[in-house]
């Protein structure tokens, strides 16, 4: 059955696996003590799920299902997690699965705090609804006038029985009682907008934070305020006390500062400077211990120690990805594990495919180490390298020197790093005498030796380098390689051979060990990136017109073109194979070209542009990164598992969106049904009998079956036991004994008179088999394929035993022997199930020879079948020995 061109649900090759690199967002953490296993958890948002992890060693050990949309706000208790999105919010039990959910609200929900039994919750229009939770049903609301009392903060009070504290953003607070629904007392706050309240370790003693900057600690019971800090980074976004017996309170900022207070000495007493890259949206201070859990919208989350003498925090464990969008990604080495990745933020970082504890980070690129080890400068970010736009890798010599060459935003030189050490390397590669700033790097290659780097600039230059000295090693052409800027290069496997592309529409061939140009030709347009399949020597060029040309790098000319894409390609990749090229554009789809038909074979569409998308070496993930997201999202083969239609795609097909996969991978359980659809367009294929009428055909069946019939006698004989199994006569319950002075047992009466089986020869009075019968209605229909099924579902020595009844010693007759090599013939005409009846004829033949001769019936028809099998067999033997002497040239000829 045919589907149209639209009806197809989603890509028939990729389904959406997981995301990697995805740890925080600007939603506050929560942090919970499981009484059960004494240990600490912290959970944090990401997208439209949480993660969860252990605070000891800080692994994940849940990821809980998707919610429709992105959480935006969080709590939790003893039992469940709360995650808000939208108007709605839901409990999770187990970390894992949605198991109430609460409507009701009509704003999006901005607050939430668990409260025993209920659970409260905040709308930005100041609605305050109290839910029972396990029957999710509305105990209380209180609307609020959002332009007097606008709720910013909530807190329940220890100690302080069905009574919460409400924050403002007017600046005044207010105490309630839930129970009895009634206002108990309103403070006037510092006619500052709150923004946190925390429960200091002291009853009745609440941190109050404000937009100003100021943390107010302030009695509620008496209605003082005992002490007032003050930090100039801007509104303070959350607090929180240290319980292990040292007056600390530290003080989050939109900066990424924390600042920690003494409340004894009432004074500041550090700072953790550049804690986060951005805002510090929790810190925690687990209870009775010098830990705090901070995360940010940074893609971070961190624990702290406090174990100095100063009272200062050091970084104890972390789990962090980029903090702004991808620039570039790439697998790393040939088991495909590792994925390395350049972001906006500065950094180069990899992600294991496997487990979160192999992700490291590679740093930031820095214009010089030494002096920042030197001075011990803090504050690196004037000596930050530009984010990488570009990067090649190759893990050859890894462990000799470094193996990642990378080109930098806005920058001449490209530098160098080490996967080991997991740092930049030692050198900066750039051309000696050139000096113009406007001059940038643009294209960058190792070759698949790891000894040296190949990297072109927008002025058209192409260098060599020396990756273990950094020493320049050459150019290609006298001045320049190409007269505009250089949009890739490429060095064969066995560099031999060097591709370069400039932005004029021109691409050459160089000799890489002379740099003397071999080959150029001009391209119809401009091209935009260049990718070259070392294996397969296929070169794939994205051009400036959205369409794609593969070149051989062998004879120099393009093999194949494909068009399709209505925006800029952005990135492509070739499957370890290179039967499949897979392309990303601005118009948001992902397209697969099958390069040996050259046709498009599976398209799909996203919410957000892909950026970047590469190739497993081991092809069993393709990953991406895509506009104003954070984390590398893999896509499973789906082709590796399952049948899969490579049928081409009509020129009007219309792909569907697909939605990014989630950190989750248990949720490809509801992809899986929808990738099974595609296989329904399938059209199964059964292979007949027989391919043609012309063509010699064999069965189906084992050699078992037919190659040892003439050997059965052989076989018999051997297998022919030497005497008969003797079976052992019982012993008498009174083992008789012979009567004297000494006991002796009798000895068994030997039985002298064997008796003789007399076997009764039926002949002409046996029961025709089956067989036999289908021979008969062959002679009057000339119809023998059941006879030859029978024949089929025999063993060997059932064979012979239909064969040796034919005769009519046994029962058969000669119109029935004749009947047999009428099959015979017709098995030979149709010209199947050929070895069959060679078989069968030749063990009929040892069986009946003496007696054929004597029957001039069976005689003329043995001359019939000689005359076939004569004719078959030189048609045979012909086209046998064409093909063996095509393969003794093949073997011999210096091709």
């Amino acid at each position: 059955m045919e589907r149209g061109p639209g009806e197809r649900t989603a890509s028939a090759l990729f389904a959406g696996f997981r995301a990697l690199g995805l740890f925080s967002s600007d939603i506050p953490h929560a942090v919970r003590f499981s009484a059960l296993k004494r240990r600490f958890y912290v959970t944090t948002c990401v997208g439209k799920s949480f993660h969860t992890y252990d605070v000891q060693k800080l692994s994940l050990v849940a990821v809980s299902n998707s919610l429709p949309q992105d959480i935006c706000c969080m709590a939790a208790d003893g039992r469940l997690v709360f995650a808000a999105y939208g108007n709605v919010f839901s409990a999770f039990a187990r970390n894992k699965e949605v198991v109430h959910t609460f409507k009701g609200h009509k704003a999006e929900i901005h607050l939430l705090q668990p409260f025993g039994d209920h659970v409260i919750s905040v709308d930005t229009d100041s609605v305050l609804i109290i839910w029972h939770i396990y029957s999710e049903e509305e105990y209380l609301q209180l609307p609020f006038d959002k332009s007097v009392f606008k709720i910013s903060a909530i807190l329940h009070p220890s100690t302080y029985l069905n009574k919460i504290l409400l924050g403002s953003e007017q600046g005044s607070l207010q105490l309630w009682n839930v129970k009895s629904n009634k206002l108990l007392y309103t403070f006037a706050g510092w006619k500052v907008g709150v923004t946190a309240l925390q429960q200091a370790p002291a009853v009745d003693v609440v941190a109050v934070g404000l937009m100003s900057g100021q943390v107010i600690i302030h009695n509620i019971k008496f209605d003082e305020t005992l002490m007032k800090f003050r930090q100039d980074w801007g509104p303070i976004t959350s607090i929180s006390f240290r319980t292990d017996g040292h007056p600390v309170m530290a003080a989050g900022s939109p900066c990424g500062h924390i600042g920690l207070w003494d409340l004894e000495d009432k004074k500041l007493i550090n700072q953790m400077r550049n804690a986060h890259s951005t805002a510090i949206a929790g810190l925690t201070f687990l209870h009775r211990e010098p830990l705090l859990v901070t995360n940010g919208a940074d893609n971070a989350l961190r624990i702290w120690i406090f174990d100095g003498p100063a009272g200062e925090g050091r970084l104890l464990r972390f789990r962090m990805g980029h903090s702004a969008p991808l620039t570039r990604i790439r697998y790393y080495g040939q088991n495909g594990q590792q994925i390395l990745s350049a972001s906006q933020d500065g950094t180069l970082q990899s992600f294991s495919t496997v487990h979160e504890k192999f992700n490291k980070s590679l740093g930031h690129g820095l214009i010089n180490k030494k002096r920042v080890k030197r001075k011990g400068l803090q504050n690196t970010m004037s000596v930050r390298l530009p984010p990488v736009t570009e990067f090649a890798a190759e893990e050859a010599r890894e462990s000799d020197w470094d193996g990642i060459v990378a080109c930098h935003q806005g920058k001449l030189s490209c530098s160098t790093w080490n996967y080991q050490r997991s740092t930049i390397g030692a050198h900066f590669l750039r051309p000696a005498g050139l000096k113009t700033d406007s001059t940038t790097a643009t294209a960058v290659d190792i070759t698949s030796c790891g000894n040296f780097a190949v990297i072109g600039l927008s002025s058209g230059a192409v260098d060599v380098y020396n990756m273990q000295s950094g020493i320049h090693r050459g150019s290609f052409g006298r001045d320049q390689a190409h007269k505009g800027s250089v949009r890739g290069v490429a060095v064969d496997g066995l560099n031999q051979l060097t591709i370069t592309a400039g932005s004029e529409g021109v691409l050459k061939f160089w000799n890489f060990k002379n740099k003397v140009l071999i080959h150029s030709m001009s391209l119809d347009s401009s091209p935009k990136l260049m990718l070259l399949h070392r294996d397969s020597g296929i070169l794939g060029l994205a051009l400036d017109d959205f369409s794609i040309s593969v070149l051989d790098i062998e004879t120099r000319k393009i093999v194949r073109e494909f068009s399709g894409h209505q925006g800029q390609i952005n990135d492509m990749t070739f499957s370890p194979d290179g039967r499949w090229l897979i392309s990303a554009s601005m118009d948001c789809s992902i397209r697969t070209w099958d390069l040996p038909s050259g046709c498009l074979i599976d398209s799909f569409l996203l919410d957000s542009a892909p950026l970047n998308v590469t190739m497993s070496p081991t092809g069993d993930f393709l990953a991406t990164s895509h506009v104003d997201h954070l984390g590398v999202y893999l896509w499973s083969n789906i082709s590796l598992y399952s049948v899969v239609s490579l049928r081409p795609l009509p020129t009007d097909y219309v792909p569907s969106v697909v939605m990014l996969p989630g950190t989750c991978q248990t949720q490809d359980v509801e992809l899986s049904e929808e990738t099974v659809e595609p296989s329904e367009e399938m059209i199964e294929y059964d292979s007949p009998e027989q391919l043609n009428e012309q063509l010699v055909t064999l069965s189906l069946l084992p050699e078992s079956r037919w190659k040892n019939l003439l050997n059965l006698d052989v076989i018999k004989k051997k297998n022919k036991p030497k005497e008969p199994p003797k079976v052992p006569k019982s012993a008498p319950f009174f083992i008789p004994t012979i009567p004297g002075l000494v006991p002796r047992y009798a000895a068994p009466e030997q039985n002298n008179d064997p008796q003789q089986s007399k076997v009764v020869n039926l002949g002409i009075l046996a029961q025709k088999s089956d067989f036999c019968l289908k021979l008969e209605e062959g002679l009057v229909n000339n119809k023998y394929e059941a006879a030859v099924n029978l024949l089929k579902e025999l063993g060997p020595s059932g064979i012979e035993t239909e064969l040796r009844s034919l005769s009519p010693d046994c029962g058969g007759s000669v119109g029935i022997m004749k009947s047999f090599l009428k099959m015979i013939g017709t098995m030979l005409d149709r010209k199947r199930d050929f070895e069959l009846a060679q078989a069968y004829l030749a063990l009929f033949l040892k069986l009946h020879l003496k007696m054929l001769p004597s029957e001039p019936v069976l005689l003329e028809e043995m001359t019939k079948l000689s005359s076939q099998l004569e004719e078959n067999w030189i048609h045979l033997q012909l086209l046998f020995n064409q093909s063996l002497c095509v393969l003794n040239y093949i073997k011999s000829a210096l091709l």
